[in-house]
């Protein structure tokens, strides 16, 4: 069934199936894989969406020369799959609704989106800027969080945002209003302290509120903004960062001094690439090795998580990068956490396809302990 996904939706009441099952089931990382659209798929590619299943079928010889003797038919299975149709909407509903829905009920939540350079992870999270309904997570789960407010006026809800931007392992505000900054470094730089508890506290980095809706989008607006001054006609640092989108909220029903309190992470990382393969020089080569060692140290944690569940270690290199500390509680703590892995399927792209469906598949494995704070 849908050997293509070319020229196929994935159907409404199924995405409606499977929001249902990831608010059914709390405990490990749910993974999504979101193909993105091409006119010429390779040839050895196929999925098949009732079972949630990518095969890739990779020739002896691969487009880039690669020997592959190993190993010619490659099986993922994942808790769903967006084809190359999917709307934006369609993958808010499936991915971020069930998440959203439990940040009101006081439960922190994470998505983030995991891919080659290229393959669609900031039209994921951000979305794109030509259409209306190309709006991506972040737009989409503002509007959806001030419709929930509106419609319980009984509870009294607040609204608080960070954006922040990693590049080269040093965060920077994004909603910083420093009219003088005229490239990223010229943000404030964001610091990590480990409180007496073990909580990663993050300086420097602003909590703004947003009262209402307009105010959230302008805030968005700004940090993308601020994400664009350290653009040069050499190097889009807007693609060659991480970026995580923090919200916080707060909510307090009638007659009760409780206050509940979540944070819900909205992440972008930067794309994975293989250097030998792009052949990038100079500063754009150092960035690249940035941003794999980050996502190596990430690779890392979740290798540990895993083995940690499995009673065969105890320690989890969380602190080797500033990405893996921030992100500390998504991974293995109090959170619920989604996955969207995208995945380009031409050719010369299947080996990080593959790639990228490995690592999506460890992340899968790791357990996290949802609660409501």
């Amino acid at each position: 069934l849908f050997s293509n996904a070319s020229s196929h939706l994935l159907p409404a009441r199924r995405l409606e199936r499977l929001a249902g099952h990831l608010e059914m089931v709390a405990s490990n990382i749910k993974v999504f894989i979101r193909i993105r659209p091409c006119a010429r798929p390779a040839a050895g590619f196929s999925l098949e969406l009732e079972k949630g299943q990518l095969n890739f079928e990779v020739d002896k010889s691969s487009p880039d020369g690669q020997v592959n003797n190993s190993k010619t038919n490659h099986k993922f299975n994942f808790d769903g799959i967006l084809p190359m149709q999917t709307t934006q909407q369609q993958v808010f509903d499936a991915v971020a609704r069930p998440v959203i829905d439990d940040v009101l009920q006081g439960i922190n939540g994470t998505i983030f989106a995991y891919g080659q350079t290229g393959s669609g992870k900031t039209f994921t999270i951000t979305g794109g800027a030509e259409r209306y309904e190309d709006r991506g997570l972040i737009p989409r789960t503002i509007s959806y969080l001030f419709e929930a407010f509106k419609s319980n006026p009984g509870t009294k809800f607040s609204l608080y945002i960070s954006y922040l931007e990693i590049y080269n392992n040093d965060g920077y505000d994004l909603l910083s209003r420093e009219d003088t900054a005229t490239k990223l470094e010229d943000l404030p730089k964001v610091m990590l302290r480990e409180d007496e508890e073990g909580n990663i506290k993050l300086r420097n980095l602003s909590v703004n509120m947003a009262q209402k809706e307009e105010d959230a989008l302008n805030l968005l607006f700004l940090g993308d903004t601020n994400r664009v001054v350290a653009e040069t006609p050499m190097n889009d640092a807007s693609t060659r960062s991480h970026c995580m989108f923090i919200m916080w909220v707060e909510s307090q029903k009638p007659d009760s001094d409780t206050v509940r309190r979540a944070k819900l992470h909205l992440v972008d990382l930067a794309g994975s690439e293989r250097i030998g393969k792009t052949g990038v020089e100079g500063k754009l080569r150092t960035e690249a090795t940035s941003i794999n060692l980050s996502l190596h140290y990430l690779e890392q944690v979740i290798v540990a998580l895993h083995e940690r569940s499995q009673g065969r270690r105890q320690h989890v290199p969380y602190r080797n990068s500033i990405l893996t500390s921030v992100l500390r509680d998504s991974l293995g703590g109090n959170c619920r956490t989604i996955m969207v892995g995208t995945a380009a399927t031409e050719g010369t792209n299947i080996d990080e396809s593959i790639s990228t469906c490995r690592f999506a598949q460890r992340v899968a494995c790791i357990k996290n302990n949802a609660v409501v704070n």
